[in-house]
């Protein structure tokens, strides 16, 4: 009886795991995010390889500003943590998961859109 309970766990955990992926990486919305998100980075992170003056780190801008709402947590955590001399790495990483986190909400609320849509296609008749 344990390993058939053990197993249902086990199934559980990897379906809501599959469910998160699908909801943040594999839908429309949510895959156009973290591709303008993906390419933002790719930009700023060849951009030293083409210029070499002394405003080039400011296009790290872009992708802190295409994660902001979940970025600036990550910013305010690196101002305490560090008093605003975080590493790079930090920064790096704290711009991937807040697209990721982003990316999950979207599809979220992409995915009740679409169920709201869909819904109500049922319901109506020639009267409404």
């Amino acid at each position: 009886m344990t390993k058939t309970k053990t197993k249902t766990k086990t199934t559980t955990l990897t379906t809501r795991i599959r469910a998160l992926t699908r909801l943040s990486v594999t839908n429309r919305v949510s895959a156009v995010y973290l591709g303008l998100v993906g390419g933002a980075m790719a930009v700023a992170a060849a951009q030293p390889l083409f210029a070499t003056g002394p405003d080039a780190s400011l296009i790290w801008v872009w992708p802190a500003l295409f994660t902001f709402p979940a970025f600036g947590f990550v910013a305010w955590l690196g101002e305490a943590g560090w008093g605003g001399d975080a590493p790079t790495w930090f920064f790096i990483g704290g711009i991937v998961l807040s697209a990721l986190v982003q990316s999950l909400a979207l599809g979220a609320v992409w995915r009740a859109l679409r169920g709201r849509r869909g819904g109500r296609a049922h319901h109506l008749t020639t009267a409404n």
